[in-house]
């Protein structure tokens, strides 16, 4: 993630970044210890869709739960869980990966990867456990697949992230 940096004289510095997955934030540092986070539209980068402001105490706090100092996870957007040389890992769909609007069966991962779709989380939360060979696949889902590391490593390099257009 690339991240801008700008001086806004006599207001502080601003920092604009944009995901992996297309999403714009914005975070304005004020002199006098205010923070502002905008999220804009993944679409429409001009957008702001919604935006919170923090005092400096606040946010401390959130960058420490952020950061992991507060609480480190198990499960990230990208969790493992090996058994031997079985891995399970949950993917989210970038904009623009070789597989949005196919299906299962048409990327085809089990006979061209050795790799298994055990389920789909859509971007609206809604699960798709063992998901069948006419499951689409859209931009935003979490795909959880499980195979070998090399084998999952392929598939997200080449089906579901934005590189493997």
């Amino acid at each position: 993630m690339n991240v801008r940096e700008i001086e806004l004289p006599g207001i502080g510095r601003k920092f604009e970044m944009i995901t992996r997955s297309n999403e714009k934030i914005v975070i304005v540092v004020h002199d006098d210890g205010r923070r502002e986070v905008y999220h804009f539209d993944e679409h429409d980068h001009d957008e702001s869709i919604s935006s919170v402001t923090f005092n400096d105490s606040e946010a401390r706090q959130i960058s420490a739960i952020i950061g992991g100092i507060v609480y480190k996870p198990r499960a990230l957007e990208t969790v493992e869980m090996a058994f031997d040389d079985l891995v399970i890992e949950w993917f989210k769909v970038e904009n623009n990966a070789a597989a949005i609007n196919k299906s299962i069966g048409e990327i085809d991962v089990r006979n061209k990867y050795g790799v298994t779709v055990i389920a789909i989380i859509k971007k609206n939360l809604k699960k798709i456990l063992n998901p069948g060979p006419q499951a689409m696949i859209e931009p935003g889902d979490t795909i959880v697949i499980c195979g070998e590391r090399s084998e999952l490593k392929a598939v997200i390099k080449e089906l579901l992230s934005s590189g493997g257009e």
